[in-house]
């Protein structure tokens, strides 16, 4: 087992989608083959700090400052849309880059966080999450559709019309009546392991209340259900742009809190901007 006494952290979440950050700015605090155990050790909510991934402050070569994110089972994820809000205001918040506007390397291409400061205490977070692709190979997923928009999968006893869109990291789409009504314990997993994402997918079911606004619920890769998704809040607002079922502005509520989105189009590709806050929890020791 890892030894991780003396560990210092701190605990953050982004409308309920929480972490431990760890700052590796100044060098390796966790040695890399030790990084999965101890973020499995980590996000256990019994007998670690408790979280939906682990979140690490780097050094980078092309940004201001490099981030990784580790899911509670240990994976390496590209990137989450909640965390990269909670990365941002540590970073600021601890003086490790005191700029009210960065860019991030991250796993899913370099990110720019613009934050908007009160007294000079960071309070909101505008990310731009970078183009994404509708492209099945890409996503991956196995079919033969070019894009698999609004198609038909079966799913256990169930056939549900699914988008899938990679925004860094894959997600499923699933416009449906009610949220409330889905049974999200027994076909998220389902969904994410099934056979045509060979690399898993992020699951995400979705009701449009009107052509701004929408409500939706996740299950996430590697985590299971979560209270927030920044990326798969993202890719909800594209998708549901590119169906015709939202405005290029739109309110999302997540279980956890809500976010504001704006998508654009570049370079006949569809893009956001994401809005939304970061809280800081405590500072621990492990």
């Amino acid at each position: 087992m890892v030894d991780l006494k003396g560990l210092k952290f701190s605990k953050m979440h982004g409308i309920g989608n929480d972490f431990p950050i760890i700052n590796e700015f100044d060098g390796e605090v966790i040695p890399e083959a030790d990084k999965p155990e101890a973020c499995r050790m980590l996000c256990h909510r019994n007998f670690g700090v408790g979280g939906d991934g682990v979140l690490f402050v780097e050094p980078s070569d092309v940004a201001d400052i490099g981030y990784r994110m580790f899911n509670p089972d240990g994976s390496e994820a590209e990137m989450c849309g909640n965390g990269i809000r909670c990365f941002g205001d540590f970073v600021y918040r601890k003086g490790i880059l005191k700029q009210d506007k960065m860019t991030v390397e991250t796993r899913a291409g370099i990110k720019t966080i613009e934050i908007t400061l009160e007294n000079d205490e960071p309070v909101l977070f505008k990310v731009d999450m970078g183009l994404s692709t509708f492209k099945t190979p890409e996503i991956p997923m196995t079919c033969d559709a070019e894009e698999f928009l609004d198609g038909k999968l079966d799913v256990l006893d169930t056939t549900f019309n699914l988008t899938a869109i990679s925004v860094g990291n894959p997600h499923a789409i699933i416009f449906v009546d009610d949220v409330d009504d889905v049974d999200i314990n027994k076909y998220g997993p389902a969904i994410e392991a099934h056979e045509v994402f060979p690399e898993k997918i992020n699951v995400h079911f979705v009701e449009v209340i009107s052509k701004n606004e929408g409500k939706m619920i996740t299950w996430e890769r590697g985590a299971g259900i979560t209270l927030a998704c920044g990326t798969g809040a993202t890719s909800t607002a594209i998708s549901g742009y590119k169906l015709g079922l939202f405005d290029e502005n739109v309110l999302l509520h997540l279980p956890g809190g809500d976010l504001k989105f704006n998508v654009y189009e570049k370079e006949d590709a569809l893009g956001a901007f994401m809005e939304g806050p970061a809280e800081l929890v405590y500072d621990g020791e492990f």
